[in-house]
């Protein structure tokens, strides 16, 4: 009957175990999904950014610096959010020192993928500026393409 009992709570344990991993697991999906709607609406934006800011001017350099403006900070957005599903994914669901290993590569080769696109976007490093996010990129790409008179 202990044994019964014993073999029970090892199930339920395994159950809960497995519960909990599943539920993680859809929630680092969840955040990959959110990373390439990111991107994709992202893209989009910056298409129409760029076209509103050549008919507004009808310079072709502004309407280009609008759309690389917006796409990179889109980019940068996408991979921070695609670095909090690796987290969830990694810290959560699989928690071997393999998997960290991983991780930590993929945050390091991420990090430098926005600092490089940041200083592209920027001209400057991030260390350099004040407002460093991939939505302040986004923010000023949209000023940029409605002119001075949105700010």
């Amino acid at each position: 009957m202990a044994l019964h009992a014993g073999m029970a709570s090892q199930v339920e344990q395994a159950e809960a175990s497995s519960t909990y991993t599943t539920v993680m697991n859809h929630v680092a999906q969840g955040f990959e999904v959110l990373g390439a709607a990111v991107l994709i609406i992202g893209v989009a934006w910056s298409l129409a950014l760029a076209v509103l800011a050549w008919r507004r001017s009808g310079q072709a350099d502004r309407s280009y610096n609008a759309l690389r403006q917006a796409f990179g900070g889109a980019l940068l957005l996408s991979l921070e959010v695609f670095v909090a599903a690796d987290l969830i994914r990694t810290v959560a669901v699989a928690p071997s020192v393999t998997n960290v290993l991983v991780l930590g590569l993929i945050v390091l080769i991420r990090t430098f993928l926005s600092m490089s696109l940041e200083t592209e976007i920027e001209g400057v490093p991030p260390w350099r500026r004040a407002l460093v996010s991939g939505a302040g990129t986004i923010r000023r790409a949209t000023g940029t393409a409605l002119g001075p008179d949105s700010r």
